[in-house]
């Protein structure tokens, strides 16, 4: 794409898109030319819709083929000019799957590790539901001793927001911080004291760590924001309140949460028992 490429990655740039956006969507954008082996200032709807028909039918996920419709929309609409080349691209429609949530035995063995490090860093998503990418760019200065919480800054959709601050989750961090000493303000540094850690190690960490505790199931570092969501839920705290926490821009988001919530099922009685007790 050459030119074109270089004023994409300007737009994103200048729109304050996330530094891991900005090479997703000109990932798709790159992929989407050498498809049709022509620029994509010389395509049009067309094109475009031949190509999602071409992911969707080589099997490509729909939230895979949501990325490329985002990348897509925002290279006709802002570079190129031209957003009535996408007006009419719909969005591939999501599975409504519910997350998968650890139990609360799973989830003690797994906040166990013995390193200080990964602890910290699994406690920030089950005790503060921070994604991953929060938990790797967090520094001293977002942690709040006085008021108890934490700030997350950027956010997903560039958004800052408040968390809980547990006294379990300060201690981990106090304790990552003695054994490692960062020497910047990152509370997790990278190779670089001036970088964060990337999100493949921290991966890395709670793969090992899933090892470990034992813990077989399908498992992720947002299993534990799911896990969060979900056991404020049972404890009776509001669903404004979680999706504040969360960062969640929609209510109905949050409210997914409601699907799994286990405490509610155990008050209800199957007709099956009721009938064969009789």
């Amino acid at each position: 794409m050459g030119e074109l490429a270089d004023r994409m990655r300007q737009d994103l740039v200048l729109r304050n898109y996330s530094p891991r956006t900005v090479p997703q969507y000109l990932g798709c954008a790159r992929k989407f030319a050498a498809f049709h082996r022509r620029s994509p200032a010389e395509m049009g709807e067309t094109e475009v819709r031949a190509y999602l028909q071409h992911l969707l039918e080589d099997g490509r996920i729909p939230n895979s083929v949501r990325v490329t419709v985002a990348a897509l929309k925002f290279l006709y609409r802002k570079t190129l000019g031209r957003p009535e080349v996408v007006a009419r691209i719909p969005w591939p429609r999501e599975p409504r799957r519910l997350p998968e949530i650890p139990s609360h035995d799973e989830l003690r063995r797994l906040l166990a590790a013995p390193c200080p490090t990964t602890r910290a860093l699994l406690m920030l998503g089950y005790g503060a539901g921070l994604r991953i990418s929060e938990a790797c760019a967090l520094r001293t200065g977002d942690i709040d001793r006085a008021r108890g919480v934490l700030l997350v800054r950027g956010g997903k959709g560039a958004k800052d927001r408040v968390t809980l601050l547990p006294a379990e989750l300060l201690a981990a961090l106090a304790e990552h911080w003695r054994a490692t000493r960062p020497a910047g303000d990152r509370v997790f540094p990278g190779s670089r004291p001036e970088t964060s850690m990337s999100a493949n190690v921290a991966q890395r960490r709670l793969k090992g760590a899933l090892a470990a505790a034992g813990v077989t199931r399908p498992f992720t570092y947002h299993s534990l924001r799911h896990a969060f969501a979900t056991h404020l839920l049972e404890d009776g705290t509001n669903v404004v309140v979680i999706q504040s926490l969360l960062g969640h821009t929609s209510l109905e988001t949050t409210q997914r949460y409601l699907r799994v919530r286990v405490d509610l099922l155990e008050k209800v009685r199957s007709p099956l028992t009721a009938l064969l007790t009789k």
